[in-house]
C-alpha cells in the first residue's frame, strides 16, 4: 500500500512518517496541495494525509482535486483547526477521517487503522 503525506511542515511530515513506516509499502511525501495532485496523478496513492492550511493550495481544495483524479484514495486529514465546520467541510469533500494536531503516535496510528477499515470494508 502507499501513503502520501501531505504537509506544509517538515517536522509534521517526519512525524507521520516515523509512525507510519511500516504500516505502508510506500510512503511519499508534498509540502503543499500542488505537489500533492501531481504526486497523486503519477502514484494513486492508497492513502493520503492530509493538512489543511498549507501554501499554494489547502487541504479542502486539494481534497476535491483528488477525488477527481482518484476517487478510490482515502484521505486522513490531519490539522490543527479543530472546529467543526472546518471538519466538515473536509469530510463532505471526501475526507475520511480527522485527526487534530497536536497528536500522539497512538493517536496516529488509530486513526490510519480506521481509514483502512472503511478502505477495505467496500
Amino acid at each position: 500500500m502507499k501513503l502520501l503525506i501531505v504537509d506544509d511542515s517538515l517536522v509534521i511530515r517526519n512525524k507521520i512518517n516515523s509512525g507510519l513506516l511500516k504500516r505502508f509499502d510506500k510512503v511519499l511525501r508534498a509540502k503543499n496541495g500542488v505537489e500533492a495532485i501531481e504526486v497523486v496523478k503519477l502514484v494513486r496513492p492508497d492513502v493520503i494525509t492530509m493538512d489543511l492550511t498549507m501554501p499554494e493550495m489547502d487541504g479542502v481544495e486539494c481534497i476535491q482535486e483528488v477525488m477527481k483524479v482518484c476517487p478510490s484514495t482515502h484521505i486522513l486529514v490531519i490539522s490543527a483547526l479543530a472546529d467543526k465546520a472546518t471538519a466538515i467541510a473536509a469530510l463532505s469533500c471526501g475526507a475520511n477521517g480527522f485527526l487534530c494536531k497536536p497528536f500522539t503516535q497512538s493517536q496516529l496510528t488509530d486513526a490510519i487503522e480506521k481509514v483502512l477499515a472503511i478502505q477495505l470494508s467496500r
